[in-house]
């Protein structure tokens, strides 16, 4: 078939499948998480006022995350990524060898970043409330430790962005976009597309 540019469209069979893998709600929330965090720690981070309703916000979409892990589309149940110890020690083995498998969903390292950024985003909110209670105004030991919980959330977001370039280009995928549309190339020979009980 000729195009209206002149040239040749490509056949069925060199045309690459494509998957929906990334429902909105999963984009939506990745996307608030990344503003969110970014803002509160740059731009926000002395503006008191916008600080705390922009973590407000990012409470908010993870409790929705929290429910859309149990009652979700599949690649966004937490049964489709959570791996046991096991299964992750073989994947960072065969990662490290450099022969790890192409996952559709997330693979147990992102399953276990994304959980460890959940959790401490939602203790830095969690502490980030109880410093505008009286019975904690102005307690040091808790502002240190909302400081702390951001700052590694920001030092493990810096290594998700970069393990994501690193499998992006391991994988010949873009996984960055992947996020924003929502598309990702379909399963095809080793890619692993299926969850499996953590063990």
């Amino acid at each position: 078939m000729v195009l209206g540019d002149g040239s040749l469209a490509p056949s069925p069979a060199e045309t690459p499948k494509r998957t929906k893998v990334w429902d909105p709600v999963v984009r939506l929330f990745h996307w608030t998480l990344v503003t969110g965090i970014v803002a509160n720690l740059t731009v926000f981070r002395e503006l008191k006022a916008v600080h705390r309703y922009v973590g407000y916000v990012i409470v908010a979409a993870i409790a929705i995350r929290l429910v859309w892990g149990f009652v979700g589309p599949r690649h966004a149940r937490f049964s489709d990524f959570v791996a046991g110890p096991r299964r992750l020690a073989g994947y960072l083995k065969a990662m490290i060898q450099r022969r790890e498998p192409r996952y559709i969903g997330h693979n147990p390292a992102g399953g276990l970043m994304m959980i460890a950024l959940i959790l401490l985003s939602l203790f830095c909110g969690v502490t980030g409330w109880m410093m505008g209670l009286d019975a904690f105004w102005g307690a040091p030991w808790l502002e240190a430790t909302h400081e702390t919980a951001a700052n590694t959330i920001m030092a493990l977001a810096i290594l998700h962005v970069v393990a994501a370039l690193v499998e992006s280009w391991r994988h010949r995928e873009n996984l960055v976009m992947s996020m924003v549309t929502g598309w990702k190339r379909a399963a095809s020979g080793t890619d692993v597309d299926h969850a499996s009980p953590p063990r």
